[in-house]
């Protein structure tokens, strides 16, 4: 009896706990008139993302397009964080992260749209690498990474 009781509480305390993740992140770059792409097909916003790569002089910024699900209790916070590494100038490469707070209003995916633009853009130079972080509170949730992170 005292080990059922025992088990119970043991998953009443998990089914309280937060749950997330991140699902996708597609980092865009936004052209000097800041759109991702010309056409809302998807293969020509693939089309136009390779030319931006090639052309960094067209670039006016970057955008963070980010699906998530979480699973908690309607009074908690949610916050998405994007965390970018620049060129390097002499030893230590720039950082900067941005944030944003989200809300879980439905048990399906969200989207959410993060970016960094203009003279903050232009200030950490070439992103070379990226991490997404979904957090409650203090309490880490999901992540995803590029390759280089």
């Amino acid at each position: 009896m005292l080990a059922t009781l025992l088990a119970f509480s043991v998953f009443a305390a998990e089914a309280n706990a937060a749950e997330g993740r991140i699902y996708k992140v597609l980092p865009q770059f936004l052209d000097l008139k800041g759109r991702a792409s010309l056409t809302p097909s998807l293969y020509d916003r693939d089309a136009y993302q390779a030319q931006l790569r090639k052309k960094p002089a067209e670039r006016s910024g970057i955008v963070f397009k980010i699906q998530w699900k979480a699973k908690v209790p309607e009074t908690e916070s949610l916050k998405l964080k994007v965390e970018l590494r620049g060129i390097s100038e002499g030893d230590l490469p720039k950082n900067t992260m941005l944030e944003l707070p989200v809300q879980q209003r439905h048990s399906w995916s969200h989207w959410a749209e993060i970016g960094l633009k203009g003279v903050d853009y232009k200030a950490i130079g070439e992103v070379t690498a990226w991490r997404v972080t979904l957090w409650d509170r203090d309490q880490l949730l999901s992540e995803q990474k590029s390759f280089l992170w």
